[in-house]
């Protein structure tokens, strides 16, 4: 589905099409799942936070705006949001993946007819996977779990300056990976 079709789907949604929201359920219910998955490692409150995130996509369609970007990121945004207000909520914290062995969480990542989205999609797992140890220990305290730089300098016992550095640097990484795609 082209850019330029989604953002008419999410118009129709916007007025109250079901067909349409159920379309966009089905384009991208994949991939909200799997990263709310990495977030709250269970299954269950993953589905939870999924739904969450596509009743936001039915009840605030209006907030979407192409220009800022596609659709599936706002969505991610979104079931980011929603699933670390989860994890809050539960006041527990999910435990790091040990990352050594990829084939672990493949599974998780859709692959619903490979596409240029879906390439994308997986590239970036693997290129957070790829980071150095320290680095990609400190995106997933950030955007997993989502610690502040403060909490993330106490859980590490390391000073806040060593924090932010390592996050700017592996933020450059993926920027840079990213675009390059």
């Amino acid at each position: 589905m082209a850019e330029n079709d989604e953002n008419l789907m999410v118009a129709r949604v916007l007025k109250g099409d079901e067909a349409a929201f159920m379309t966009l359920y089905d384009r991208h219910a994949s991939h909200v799942y799997a990263l709310t998955l990495q977030i709250l490692h269970d299954p269950m409150l993953a589905e939870e936070a999924t739904q969450d995130t596509f009743l936001k996509l039915w009840g605030r369609a209006r907030q979407f705006l192409a220009e800022r970007g596609s659709l599936l990121i706002w969505l991610l945004t979104i079931a980011r949001r929603t699933a670390l207000d989860r994890v809050r909520m539960e006041t527990r914290r999910p435990v790091l993946s040990d990352s050594t062995d990829p084939d672990d969480l493949w599974p998780n990542i859709p692959d619903a007819n490979t596409n240029s989205d879906e390439e994308r999609w997986r590239s970036m797992y693997f290129t957070v996977q790829a980071l150095p140890s320290d680095q990609r220990h400190v995106i997933e305290l950030a955007f997993y779990q989502g610690m502040s730089q403060t909490e993330i300098a106490e859980t590490l016992g390391w000073p806040l300056g060593t924090v932010k550095t390592r996050l700017h640097s592996a933020m450059e990484h993926l920027r840079q990976t990213w675009f390059e795609k």
